[in-house]
């Protein structure tokens, strides 16, 4: 089926789902195209449009919970969705005490404001520990006042009251009533106090009807539809289009610009330089903007005729070649420090060298350097933002941020606005993983359509940008050295860790490391250090920030320590989580051991560990576990490797301890799949730099995990009586190592550098 050319007297229509049936009829994608609406904004209507009713008055009955007369309940998602479900699955929990029909829901997106919903963020896998018992208490308020107000207009005790799918029942007098014939009654009701709200019995699990059950994540029909929800999509009336051009070395200053040149260009309305505010390298920094009527005129004029000179700073002269110089270096001295608990008894040298003793007087001596790379974000969609500073004094942003919150200082330091003057609506994001924590792109935004004459414009960065200019998750160094005794028990281990600091002495954020890694507490004498090389760029979490990297150092350690001591590396590290002396958790979130190995013998019963054997010669299994984010995972891992060294992860068998509900189990199997995904994508990954510049620009050497590359993927929660935790990021730490060290199994060559290098997993 061909397209028609488009009758020049018509708007061509250009949305994402007019394209997407476009491309389902011109690759045969007929169950697309054929489950679609038809497009009709030329103005040509389908069928015979019915004058719309016009809905009656929304009532409020607090800030999360409106309720029409039709019935329909609104319900206010108050964080950030970047693709993690989060505007779905905070609803339900509201919606379940709510005792609301799902199918009379509607979910809506709330601005930022943490006057009227408390802190908005999505990151750290938090959504669901904090929110679990307060966001059903939200629903069942709104319960209490809907009962009350059925008691009220019936003149019958609240408590021969019941409730259903949206309505009030008196079973006594067979009579129901809907919540829509309540809302206003019940908004009317001051609310309870909060030892009322306090003492409201919420629902037992057996009586869930929403929670534990798999709900459509909100937004997917309308992705699937095409319909523009994401922060690239907007657009408002009056608005330009902006590009931003900063230096290739962070924090480099403009020294001169043909801004005059570039203004002249056709499409171009205006070109100034804005300068840096404050000094957060994820901050507003010096840079050239380019307003004009397209993005592609402004984008094509950054990137073809805009030349500036910049003074490029101390950072120029850093390079990753310089950076594992003095990391190899300083891991041949003693530490700079010793990690200790925070609280607990400061680590001296005499400790880090009573452990190396125990090291060298053991039967067996494992030593073994591991190196991982900085690694960029890149979320499909790249940074953008829609800001318009007005005359009167306001600004509104139409933002796809992850952490609202953390913008507002900077654009008041930026313009001079302050927050009461500002409405952000976070629009959804285009995957986040950390990266739209840093607010960049919005104070930049904000800065530039203030200089461009306050109207509104749209910053849109390329690819490139996304890449160069990235809060990185950073590299590092471990060097290990462990002790083994004939038994093949530990009888010590060393770590002198290799970090990165911004130069105040303290690691940069994202590149410290817990003190209390694993297995520290489970064996005597372990001790780690750490030595600091300063740096100019920029740092911030990654999803599963800290665990990615750290992860995969200690587990695939350990897995070289276990065949050094003759053991099952799985049963080796059950052993040490049974160790009689292990530290006991303090608390409800502390690390439970228990929970740990109860998951670990899990995943091996489920992949037939124990027959690991019997695989042909070039395909191994590894194991690995991980607790990061109040989450227990587990993985094992089976890789197929070819005489050539290319490789590939075959299957992942996964099992976690999120605690005792899974809240939407489609939306965790996808959280968990993509965790593992990005896991292994990580192992092809790494960012360099050289003369203080980022040396990767795009995903052709940056590249991101095919669909024809993932692996089979089997997943399985243990339900356990703990409170519910999230599950964002603890699935993905513990891929790299698994798949490392299946690797070694299918090849007897150890991975201790990342990214993998094909020709160094050559077998014969």
């Amino acid at each position: 089926m061909a397209l028609d050319t488009p009758d020049n007297s018509k708007p061509v229509n250009t949305s994402r789902r007019f394209f997407l049936m476009a491309s389902a009829a011109a690759g045969g994608g007929l169950m697309l195209a054929g489950c679609m609406t038809p497009d009709t904004s030329d103005g040509a209507p389908a069928v015979a449009a019915t004058p719309a009713k016009a809905p009656e008055p929304v009532v409020d009955i607090n800030v999360f919970v409106a309720i029409s007369p039709d019935n329909t309940i609104r319900i206010m998602a108050k964080n950030p969705e970047v693709g993690q479900g989060i505007k779905t699955m905070l609803p339900m929990l509201i919606a379940e005490e709510l005792d609301a029909d799902w199918t009379k829901v509607t979910v809506e997106q709330a601005d930022a404001d943490q006057t009227r919903y408390g802190s908005q963020i999505a990151g750290g896998s938090f959504a669901t520990p904090n929110h679990w018992t307060p966001h059903r208490q939200v629903g069942a308020t709104a319960r209490y006042m809907l009962i009350q107000a059925a008691a009220a207009k019936w003149g019958v005790p609240a408590a021969e009251l019941t409730t259903g799918p949206s309505v009030v029942k008196h079973a006594a007098s067979n009579r129901t009533i809907s919540y829509g014939d309540l809302a206003k009654d019940a908004a009317a009701i001051p609310a309870p106090a909060k030892e009322i709200i306090d003492a409201l019995k919420l629902k037992d699990a057996k009586d869930y009807r929403i929670i534990g059950k798999s709900v459509k994540n909100w937004d997917t029909p309308r992705i699937a539809r095409g319909e523009p929800i994401f922060g690239i999509d907007i657009s408002v009336p009056g608005m330009k289009y902006a590009h931003f051009t900063k230096c290739p070395v962070f924090a480099g200053k403009v020294v001169s610009a043909n801004i005059d040149e570039i203004q002249a260009l056709p499409g171009v309305t205006d070109c100034f330089v804005v300068k840096q505010v404050g000094t957060d390298l994820m901050g507003l920094m010096d840079g050239v903007a380019i307003v004009g009527d397209d993005w592609w005129t402004v984008k094509e004029a950054a990137r073809n005729k805009l030349k500036v000179q910049w003074d490029e700073g101390a950072t120029a002269s850093m390079s990753t070649d310089g950076f594992r110089t003095q990391a190899t270096t300083l891991v041949k001295g003693k530490p700079q420090s010793y990690l200790a608990p925070q609280g607990g008894t400061p680590v001296t040298e005499a400790a880090w060298t009573d452990a190396n003793k125990a090291i060298d007087g053991a039967a067996k001596k494992v030593e073994a350097f591991y190196e991982y790379p900085f690694l960029v974000h890149a979320p499909l969609e790249p940074q953008n933002t829609t800001a318009h500073v007005k005359a009167d004094g306001t600004i509104e942003i139409w933002s796809p941020t992850q952490n609202p919150g953390s913008s507002f200082p900077m654009i008041q330091a930026a313009v001079g606005v302050p927050r009461d003057k500002v409405t952000l609506h976070m629009v959804r994001g285009g995957g986040g993983f950390g990266r739209r924590l840093s607010s960049d792109f919005i104070v930049e935004a904000v800065a530039i359509s203030k200089q461009a004459g306050n109207i509104p414009v749209k910053l849109l960065w390329t690819r490139e940008d996304d890449v160069q200019h990235d809060p990185y998750r950073p590299g590092g160094w471990h060097s290990f050295r462990a002790g083994v005794d004939a038994k093949g028990a530990m009888v010590g281990m060393t770590n002198h860790f290799v970090s990165f600091t911004g130069g105040n002495g303290r690691p940069a954020p994202s590149a410290d490391m817990a003190p209390t890694e694993f297995p520290h507490g489970f064996a005597p004498n372990i001790v780690y250090g750490q030595s600091l090389i300063a740096f100019g760029m920029p740092t911030g979490p990654l999803r599963a920030p800290r665990s990615n990297a750290v992860c995969f150092a200690y587990q695939s350690f350990l897995d070289e320590v276990a065949l050094a001591g003759g053991k099952d590396p799985l049963q080796f590290r059950i052993d040490l989580l049974n160790s009689p002396t292990a530290p006991q958790p303090q608390g409800g979130r502390g690390f439970n051991p228990k929970r740990m190995a109860d998951v670990m013998r899990i995943v091996g019963e489920r992949s037939g560990w124990a027959n690991r054997a019997s695989l042909p010669k070039g395909t191994g299994m590894g194991c690995a576990f991980y607790y990061s984010h109040q989450g227990y995972f587990a993985q094992v891992a089976k890789v197929k490797v070819e005489q050539n060294g290319n490789w590939r992860v075959l299957k992942v068998w996964n099992v976690g301890d999120v605690g005792s509900q899974i809240i939407n189990p489609t939306n965790a199997v996808n959280q968990v799949q993509g965790s593992i995904v990005d896991g292994v994508s990580e192992m092809h990954q790494k960012i360099t730099f050289k003369n203080g510049k980022t040396e990767q620009t795009n995903f052709f050497d940056m590249p991101l995990l095919r669909m024809n590359e993932a692996p089979q993927i089997d997943t399985h929660f243990n339900i356990t009586d703990n409170s519910p935790t999230g599950l964002g990021e603890p699935a993905l730490p513990p891929v790299l190592p698994a798949v490392a060290n299946a690797m070694f199994a299918a090849t007897g060559k150890r991975i201790r550098t990342l990214p993998v290098v094909n020709t160094e997993l050559r077998w014969t």
